[in-house]
């Protein structure tokens, strides 16, 4: 009865982003000062020219507890969307236990290869965001996170029947 009741107060926590902790593409660290070294490494990717392009972020979720009991989930499906192109999809099957009246952090590391959009029509939308996220773009991209939590009951692995869509900028 517990694992019902700790799934039910997920229902009612707000989740929110709060960072992007971690983020390299072709496993360099955009997140830091890029070096001209880098700038020539990621010349290829902007041309469309590189056959794998893999892209790695770790978003960092707060999920505020409003309820007097624990709240909990047993793992999410997510998709991940940016400037409004779908990136990827994915599960996460990672326990998350947030104590009542508190707010806990969520870490999703996620990856994908970038260089799958670069074909067809989101080749342009890619290299755009590609531009935007090093650095040397002209405008910010809109990242659209929708997750689904799961819960345990019982033995039961059991998924919310909707999404919970969180939208922000980088």
């Amino acid at each position: 009865m517990r694992q019902l009741g700790s799934a039910y107060n997920m229902t009612h926590c707000t989740y929110a982003f709060n960072a992007l902790s971690k983020l390299s593409v072709a496993d360099i660290d955009v997140k830091r000062q890029l070096s001209p070294l880098d700038l020539l490494k990621i010349t290829p990717l902007l041309t469309g020219a590189a056959k794998d392009v893999p892209m790695k972020l770790a978003l960092d979720i707060d999920i505020t507890n409003p309820n007097m009991t624990e709240a909990g989930l047993q793992g999410i499906q997510y998709i991940l969307s940016i400037d409004g192109v779908q990136f990827t999809t994915g599960h996460l099957n990672d326990a998350v236990s947030v104590p009542s009246l508190s707010t806990k952090t969520m870490t999703m590391n996620v990856g994908f290869d970038l260089a799958t959009l670069f074909s067809g029509p989101s080749k342009e939308a890619a290299i755009n965001i590609v531009k935007n996220i090093v650095g040397i773009g002209n405008a910010q991209s809109r990242v659209k996170l929708e997750i689904k939590p799961a819960f345990k009951i019982g033995n039961q692995l059991m998924t919310s029947p909707a999404y919970i869509p969180l939208e922000f900028v980088i």
